[in-house]
């Protein structure tokens, strides 16, 4: 399924129906009176989020959200139907925008979460409520009160614990599909990842979700390469990590070109926990490790970890080291098989 992180929308709500006006005539009956009933409410448009969705594919296909108007009044005092209301289903951590992509009308972040986005108008009043002792025959009725119709933007910034940052070919993808059931596309080539993946990772008997996101280039803040589209998926990760292609021939600029690009972009970015690792050590002999180590620790003022995503050596210290920055509350427990066995007599 094809990710979608950002969908424009427009909505509409139902109309009010009219009031009606009418008069009580039946045999025998004198002084009937006014009868005529309200208009029914129009429906209103809500957001919601719900589980089992990632992505904003579906308003890829269906971008019109129309609810229906109200039924005018009948005779007989009948108010007429109200129209139903319409739900956007969209998935945890959508923020929904106004028209200018600046304004933020809600930001949904748990389950079951809904925001009124457009109130259905009020139906009229018919004849019947005006009637008084000075007033006994009004042959007046008030017009249904119309909707709202507004464009709005959908964007989703995707629940995760972690962040993995890194120049194309940093290892991100293989770092995640080494330690999670994950599949992202990896190849001996160079490439780079053009959509966010998701993979629940686990170490020490909890659980918690890492996000891979698409490599930065110099410049991304400004919009060169696939620009800061995706950073706006880390701004609610717990810590970042940060890997480094240890086989890169110019390292230390590669470290510094990351966080650059997201100190320009926001400095919640740049505040936020970060584990710095160097990568693919597998092709590494152990002086240049330890070299290369000792002057990464020097730019970037903070322990260095040593990882290789493609045999496996050093991720459990790095899930460790990521276990440590994440508040307790974030954490899942893992099942254990005995848990999940089924029950026997």
């Amino acid at each position: 399924m094809k990710f979608l992180d950002l969908a424009k929308v427009y909505i509409r709500s139902g109309g009010g129906g009219g009031g009606c006006v009418s008069f009580r005539r039946e045999k025998y009956i004198e002084y009937g009176g006014p009868d005529g009933g309200d208009g029914g409410n129009g429906g209103s448009v809500w957001a919601e989020a719900v589980e089992g969705l990632n992505t904003l594919i579906d308003f890829r296909y269906q971008q019109h959200f129309f609810a229906r108007s109200g039924q005018p009044g009948r005779g007989q005092q009948r108010t007429g139907a109200s129209g139903d209301d319409i739900v956007l289903r969209v998935p945890v951590g959508t923020e929904i925008l106004d028209e200018d992509q600046e304004t933020l009308i809600a930001d949904l972040t748990e389950v079951g979460q809904r925001v009124l986005l457009a109130k259905g108008g009020n139906g009229g009043f018919g004849n019947l409520h005006f009637k008084s002792a000075t007033n006994q025959a009004p042959r007046r009725a008030n017009p249904g009160q119309e909707g709202v119709e507004r464009t709005i933007w959908l964007r989703l910034k995707l629940i995760a614990d972690v962040g993995l940052l890194g120049l194309p070919n940093a290892g991100k993808s293989t770092f995640l599909a080494a330690t999670s059931n994950a599949r992202p596309k990896i190849a001996d080539y160079p490439f780079t990842t053009l959509h966010p993946n998701l993979g629940v990772v686990g170490v020490d008997g909890v659980e918690f979700v890492v996000a891979d996101i698409p490599g930065l280039i110099e410049g991304a803040s400004e919009g060169r390469g696939l620009g800061d589209l995706f950073l706006g998926h880390v701004e609610r990760c717990a810590v970042l990590l940060h890997l480094v292609d240890g086989t890169s021939g110019t390292l230390l600029e590669d470290y510094k070109t990351i966080v650059q690009e997201i100190g320009n972009y926001a400095q919640i970015l740049a505040d936020k926990p970060r584990v710095t690792v160097l990568n693919k050590i597998d092709s590494l002999d152990e002086e240049e490790r330890a070299f290369l180590r000792e002057e990464l620790e020097a730019v970037a003022g903070t322990k260095v970890l040593l990882m290789s995503g493609a045999s496996g050596e050093g991720t459990v210290d790095v899930l460790r080291a990521l276990r440590r920055e994440i508040d307790e509350d974030r954490l899942r427990q893992t099942k254990s098989d005995e848990e999940d066995a089924p029950w026997q007599p």
